[in-house]
């Protein structure tokens, strides 16, 4: 259905109806279609859960979408490579990011072992994970940011908190019993600085 004015029309009404669909997750290929077709329109649908409109595809002529496909067979090896190349990058980029976010735990927590400081910074920062560490705040060191890291890591590896989470108790109700062994496990890591 197409919504025109607020009422709904079939495809056809609306003169689509020839239009294919081509659904979402091919980037190069709904790209090139959507140049190859004079005629085009993104298909949504509403999400309750999320209380939003998300994008399923696009409609496009046949052969728009034909001709699209042709370009993508002529070059996939070499987008292949690229998405092969950029990939490294990236892994390259993560790697360091994760060694400065550790060297900041390690600058702001002497003495947090080194290990745990690499796994908390692995954790916070991976890519995609929608974590602290890949936050704004987080992607410039700041240390709010890295504090937050350590101190989430810290409530799930050094305290009951999931179990109590599992047990049904409310999550600030949780972080309330537990924020003591919090403390002290940071205050523990943050010492070392002041007795050096």
């Amino acid at each position: 259905m197409v919504l025109e004015d607020g009422a709904p029309y079939c495809l056809h009404c609306v003169d689509l109806g020839h239009l294919v669909f081509l659904p979402r997750g091919d980037t190069a290929l709904t790209r090139r279609a959507r140049e190859e077709s004079t005629l085009w329109a993104v298909v949504v649908r509403f999400n309750r859960r999320r209380s939003r409109y998300e994008r399923q595809g696009l409609l496009v002529e046949e052969a728009a979408l034909v001709r699209a496909e042709a370009r993508c067979l002529a070059d996939a090896e070499a987008r292949r490579r690229r998405r092969a190349r950029d990939a490294r990058r990236r892994g390259v980029e993560d790697e360091r990011f994760a060694a400065a976010f550790a060297a900041e735990i390690m600058r702001l927590f002497p003495g947090c072992p080194a290990e745990r400081a690499r796994a908390i910074a692995a954790h916070a920062s991976a890519r995609g994970s929608g974590r602290v560490g890949r936050s704004p705040a987080g992607r410039a060191l700041s240390e709010r940011a890295v504090i937050s890291a350590v101190v989430a890591a810290v409530r799930h590896v050094d305290t009951p908190y999931d179990e109590l989470l599992m047990r049904g108790v409310p999550r600030f109700e949780a972080r309330r019993w537990i924020a003591a062994t919090v403390e002290g496990v940071l205050r523990g890591w943050a010492g070392a600085a002041e007795a050096g």
